[in-house]
């Protein structure tokens, strides 16, 4: 770890002098799960970061979309938009009749201009390295995250068979990373993260693109076995660390450190859980869900995602069965209904959610949701969740930027997910003619 820091040291000091020029390279590495306090207290052992935040911006905190949860969120940090603006409200798409399994890939969902496009229409080189809802993306060098439903545990066939151009991952498993197991590009282990941070350090010394988004997944599948406190997250934000440190590595090596701005985000915190609660199961017994044997007889239904729940109609102006489920929930003994907050029209709207949905349901801490209809609809929890209303601490994400043409020793107090994507623009001199994020001047050199 020792060589990591003396590298980080030589790149602030290649970097020096040469701040007020804009950047010509942006590399944004998202850390799922990215919480605050691993930069902020150096208890956690992530060397790296703290020392980009020692000498750069950092926020100390960032408030993400709602739902909090990773794929709207990554489609929100490349959009400067909120989720009911660029079409990616979940993780998985709502299917009331029976879910297949499948998650949001395919970049042709979103539905506003990317920073990928912008880009493009820049005439620069973009590259991508596991980001989510990437599938199709108009990246130059584009390795997605994907899997197959029939085999969700291998990556390797689908990665392969999406990857742009055609024989990208074979190249960098020559080139980088070695043959790949199917353990390599696995949840479970956080190999994965050093797995595709050799992937982004090809990238970037062999194509030097002007924008390179990396996602790196392990500490949110910790977290998510763990809670926030588990034994193995400082393990695995030291390797989320060190993928930093092999990307920094790389920028060295293609002597860009003096034109390459660096930003470290990510998609939102973590809660610990002690109870789930299923209010599909409330729905069925009140004939709302349909049957086994009439599934499309269904009128009501609650969508989770994890801290939050979201209620969607068969007939969005079924006045009738929503009266029917807010009278269900206003009824619940007092000891359940304590455990969350119904979110309704206009304040869901103004939250930037699903406009589909009708209301939501957000959980307290500890508390959070699942999609099942049968069984008790209370039952013991354990681990962590995300996915809650982005009004309190603990849910926050982080932010920390260093490099070409941004300013040194700067502290903002919270960001919002969305101002990211605005100042990754300005540093490349492009325009993100949708995005609503606020760009703050004085995170700039002047």
């Amino acid at each position: 770890m020792r060589g990591f820091i003396l590298f980080v040291s030589t790149l602030l000091v290649l970097a020096t002098g040469t701040m007020a020029q804009k950047a010509k390279y942006v590399v944004m590495i998202s850390i799922d799960g990215f919480r605050p306090d691993f930069y902020l207290d150096k208890s956690w052992p992530a060397p790296n970061m703290q020392l980009l935040k020692e000498k750069g911006v950092h926020a100390t905190g960032v408030r993400g979309v709602f739902p909090t949860i990773t794929y709207p969120s990554h489609t929100t940090l490349i959009t400067g938009v909120a989720p009911a603006k660029h079409g990616i409200y979940y993780n998985t798409p709502f299917e009331p009749e029976g879910a297949s399994g499948r998650w949001y890939s395919e970049s042709s969902a979103i539905k506003t201009e990317t920073l990928w496009d912008a880009v493009g229409k820049a005439g620069m080189i973009s590259a991508a390295v596991s980001w989510p809802v990437s599938v199709g993306a108009p990246v130059t060098y584009n390795i997605p995250e994907t899997f197959s439903l029939k085999n969700p545990g291998d990556r390797r066939a689908p990665t392969s068979e999406q990857s742009t151009p055609k024989g990208l991952f074979e190249e960098v498993q020559r080139y980088a990373t070695g043959e790949l197991q199917s353990t390599d590009l696995n949840l479970h282990y956080l190999g994965m993260n050093e797995t595709l941070s050799r992937m982004a350090a090809y990238l970037i010394g062999r194509y030097k693109p002007n924008l390179l988004t990396v996602h790196l997944p392990c500490t949110d599948e910790v977290q998510h076995r763990e809670g926030r406190e588990g034994m193995n997250v400082p393990a695995a934000v030291a390797s989320a660390d060190h993928g930093i440190g092999t990307i920094l590595e790389a920028i060295e090596k293609a002597g860009i450190g003096d034109s390459t701005a660096i930003i470290i985000t990510g998609d939102h915190g973590f809660v610990d859980i002690h109870t789930s609660l299923a209010p599909n199961v409330w729905l069925a017994q009140k004939g709302l869900t349909g049957s086994k044997n009439n599934p499309g007889s269904w009128k009501a239904m609650f969508h989770s995602g994890g801290g939050s729940t979201f209620l969607k109609l068969k007939d969005k102006n079924d006045q009738k069965t929503l009266q029917q489920v807010k009278d269900m929930l206003n009824e619940l003994p007092a000891g359940i209904r304590k455990q969350f907050t119904i979110i309704e029209q206009p304040a869901l709207s103004k939250s930037g959610a699903d406009p589909d949905a009708v209301l939501a349901l957000t959980a307290v801490q500890g508390i959070s949701f699942s999609s099942g209809m049968n069984g008790e609809a209370v039952k013991k929890a354990n681990g962590g969740a995300h996915g809650y209303f982005p009004d309190f601490r603990e849910i926050q994400t982080g932010f920390i930027g260093y490099g070409a043409g941004l300013e040194e020793k700067v502290t903002v107090p919270v960001l919002g997910l969305e101002d990211i994507a605005p100042l990754v623009a300005k540093l490349l001199g492009i325009t993100l003619k949708e995005a609503d994020g606020v760009l703050y001047p004085g995170m700039l050199k002047k």
